[in-house]
Order: structure tokens, then C-alpha cells, then sequence
């Protein structure tokens, strides 16, 4: 293997098979390789034998279950907003030719104690019952100003300048409620926390409109979309178009490493004693482990149920999000369901996710809350696994690590991280001014 490659990837989890799309769209010569012999790495999706196999070790699962060949259980579950960064890729990339999506029927949140519809627009305001009556109305006008606002145009902005208002400002000037204020945070905006309420404002409208015009773009019940048969066909969609770009794939390659020379400078991958030669590596922090630190744990449990999770309008696929001051916790908890409709499933079978980021060692009394809002489950396992940032300077090294992937259940945050590692790689920004009609047709039955 005596080739130069311009860069090599190593895994490939969803972040990696992006980047080798992108970098091979490019023109750039890509190596890819993964010591797994499938695609995916941690976000890979499982079927139901697989699933057993990695939980439960030799034992076999119950035939009541169907066919072990019906489930794709995603190990990293998350929805893709149908406006959002992801879509802009795929459509960027034109990957959306080999993917078929379906609208996710609904968005929840959790308030007191129940389950409520998210309200995104003016109209849906009035009609929640997530708010009494007074509050309707503040809540109204707010989202008439957030629909109504084009950075660009002065007179949308109703004498706010929104880079120097912060959140918080914004808000109290409609007077809303702080379960309110909660909900529209961490539920539309998809915040992961309450720093934003003291940033400005603008980021924080951005993304309400975001979901607003995500939301319309189906006219579902949720801004959502999400791949039939699970997310295991994201990654591998991206590695078929790096190979049409003339991209070189690679699994089932034992101990990869990587070779530096005497300055500490990323200069080609080992395995099985052949080493090629590169001048960048991308990769997970499980390839490079002394260049990255903890900073922290997802807890999940992954369920298989016979039922759509109660109260959200027998939704056959959908996400609530559980805002942390309703839990009295430091970060949201995330239930994430999908079903036999998005191919996930045999028929009358739903499988749910409920996710945060661990406070505790103990994931079976933490996600309690969520475990609680499903109702009956047929199989529950619990799983935990650490989260890892890079600590390296990719400007010495060349190596070019992905964070690991948080808990939210939609896929913001992985692809701001992607947008980010390309930049650096790069050295220039991707263009996502895309026409996002392109993807509608294959988000309709």
C-alpha cells in the first residue's frame, strides 16, 4: 500500500462517512477504513440477533419479537430536521438519490408531568393546551414576531437589533411564563441548556424558525424526518458517493494505527503490516485515544414495545423532549420512537430510546422519568457509554478527531461538529445555500 492518499478516515460512524463524502466530492483522495467489518461504527443500527448479542451475550431472542431480519435498531438514535444542516448535506452532496425519507409524525414535550404537542407557530399557540388562556395570546405574538423577522430587514425587527439583545430580554418584553420560556428553549430551539437565555438573540430566533419553516415543509406533525429502515443507511450512503468519487474503502482492517514522524505529524495509517501514506487522518476518538479526554456519559435505555408511546396521538414515530427543570436535573432527557412505518420494526412493533447525559452511575433510577412515559415495554436493556472531545491541536498533528455523540435525539449538534471538522480540514467553509426542494419528493409516501 505504498499509495499517497490525501487524507485517511478511519471509522465509519455517520460524522466520518460525511466527511469522506465531502472531502472526495472535492477532489481529494480518500482512504477509508474501518476495523469493524460493517458500516457505522457507533452509530451502526442493529437487528434484533445482533441486539441480543451485544446486551445479553449467548442468549437468543423471543420468538413473540418476529424476525430478528425486520429490526434496524439504531445504536445512535436521532431524527434529521427537514430544513436543518444534515438535509442541507445530503442535498449538497446529492446522497438524497440514495436515500428515502419519511416525515416523523410528531414533537413532544413534557410539562408537569405530561405530554404535550409543541406549538411552533401562532396558530398552534392558540390552540395548545400546554398554556392558559392569557398566556396563548403573549405566546401568539412572540411567535408573530419570531415568523415575521428577516435578519435583513430593519422594519421586521421592531427596534430590536438581536445581536446585542439577549435571549432573555427578547422573551420578557412578551411576557411569557417560564414553563413557556422552557418549552420554546429546549423544545424548538433545541438548546441544551439555559446559557442561551443570556447570549444574543438572534441564534436563539434563528433556530425557533428553523423548526417553524421545518415544520411546514411536510406539513407532518413534526419538523422531522428520518430514513426508512433506520440510520444505517446514512453512512453508507455517504461511502457510496466518496466511491463515485473515486474514494477507497477498506473494512475489517485489524489494528489500524497511525504512524507519525519525528515532529509528532500525522504521516500514514499501519495495518496488518502495510502502511499507506497520508497527509491528514480523520477518525472517532476510539482510533486515537491519547488525544482525547473525557467529558462525559450518556445514559439510554433502548426498548422494544407493542404500543406508540401514550399520549402523543398514537404517533407511529416521535421525539419529547423532557426539559431539565421539569426534572430537576442539569441536562434534558430525550425519548425518541419509531416503528414498523419507517421499516425500524415488524408491524405492531415500536421501538423506544429514552437518553440523557448521565449525572449518576445508576441509568436504571435515572431515566426513570422518561421509562415511566412509555407504558408497557416487551424488552428493555440499558446501556452507558462515555463521551469524548478531542484535546489535540489538528494544526501540529494533522489528525482530525469527531466529538462523540451527545444525547439529543436530532442531529444539530453532530453536524455542526462535521461543518466544523470540515472547515479545519479545508481550510474554507461548506456552502449550504442549497434549494431544499430537491429533497421534498423523497420525504413523501
Amino acid at each position: 500500500m505504498d499509495e499517497e492518499y490525501d487524507v485517511i478516515v478511519l471509522g465509519t460512524g455517520l460524522k466520518e462517512c460525511i466527511l469522506s463524502g465531502l472531502l472526495s466530492v472535492d477532489g481529494l483522495k480518500v482512504l477509508h477504513m474501518d476495523r469493524n467489518d460493517y458500516y457505522g461504527g457507533e452509530s451502526t443500527s442493529l437487528h434484533l440477533t445482533q441486539l441480543w448479542k451485544r446486551f445479553r451475550g449467548d442468549d437468543q431472542p423471543p420468538e413473540h419479537l418476529g424476525s430478528s431480519r425486520d429490526y434496524n435498531v439504531d445504536m445512535i438514535p436521532k431524527f434529521t430536521m427537514a430544513n436543518g444542516g444534515l438535509v442541507r448535506v445530503l442535498i449538497h452532496t446529492d446522497v438524497t438519490k440514495y436515500l428515502h425519507f419519511k416525515a416523523v409524525d410528531g414533537s413532544f414535550v413534557y410539562n408537569k408531568g405530561k405530554i404535550y404537542k409543541v406549538p411552533a407557530t401562532d396558530v398552534e399557540a392558540l390552540k395548545s393546551s400546554l398554556m392558559g388562556l392569557f398566556e396563548k395570546r403573549r405566546a401568539r405574538k412572540f411567535f408573530i414576531y419570531v415568523q415575521d423577522y428577516e435578519a435583513n430587514d430593519p422594519k421586521s425587527h421592531e427596534g430590536l437589533e438581536l445581536n446585542q439583545v439577549t435571549a432573555r430580554q427578547l422573551i420578557s418584553k412578551y411576557g411569557l411564563e417560564d414553563d413557556t420560556i422552557d418549552f420554546i428553549g429546549h423544545a424548538l430551539a433545541l438548546h441544551l441548556d439555559d446559557n442561551y437565555l443570556d447570549e444574543p438573540a438572534k441564534d436563539f430566533v434563528e433556530r425557533i424558525k428553523l423548526y417553524a419553516e421545518s415544520l411546514a415543509r411536510f406539513l407532518g406533525g413534526s419538523p422531522y424526518i428520518y430514513p426508512m429502515y433506520g440510520l444505517g443507511e446514512l453512512p453508507q450512503a455517504f461511502a457510496r458517493l466518496s466511491a463515485v468519487y473515486g474514494g477507497t474503502y477498506m473494512l475489517n482492517k485489524p489494528e489500524c494505527k497511525v504512524e507519525f514522524d519525528g515532529d509528532g505529524k500525522a504521516i500514514g495509517v499501519t495495518s496488518e503490516g502495510e502502511t499507506a501514506k497520508c497527509k491528514k487522518v480523520v477518525c472517532d476518538p476510539s482510533y486515537l485515544p491519547d488525544k482525547v479526554h473525557k467529558v462525559g456519559k450518556v445514559a439510554r435505555a433502548i426498548c422494544i414495545m407493542s404500543h406508540p408511546i401514550p399520549d402523543t396521538d398514537d404517533s407511529h414515530s416521535a421525539q419529547v423532549i423532557l426539559p431539565q427543570k421539569q426534572l430537576g436535573r442539569k441536562s434534558d432527557m430525550y425519548l425518541f420512537c419509531c416503528s414498523y412505518t419507517h421499516n425500524v420494526a415488524p408491524k405492531g412493533k415500536y421501538i423506544a430510546f429514552v437518553s440523557t447525559e448521565a449525572e449518576t452511575d445508576q441509568p436504571e433510577v435515572e431515566l426513570k422519568p422518561g421509562i415511566d412515559l412509555l407504558g408497557p415495554v416487551d424488552e428493555i436493556f440499558y446501556d452507558t457509554y462515555d463521551r469524548y472531545v478531542p484535546s489535540n491541536d489538528p494544526e501540529v498533528d494533522g489528525c482530525f478527531i469527531s466529538a462523540s455523540y451527545d444525547a439529543t435525539t436530532h442531529f444539530e449538534t453532530s453536524v455542526e461538529d462535521v461543518l466544523e471538522m470540515y472547515s479545519k480540514i479545508t481550510g474554507k467553509a461548506l456552502d449550504l445555500s442549497v434549494d431544499l426542494s430537491a429533497a421534498s419528493a423523497a420525504a413523501e409516501e
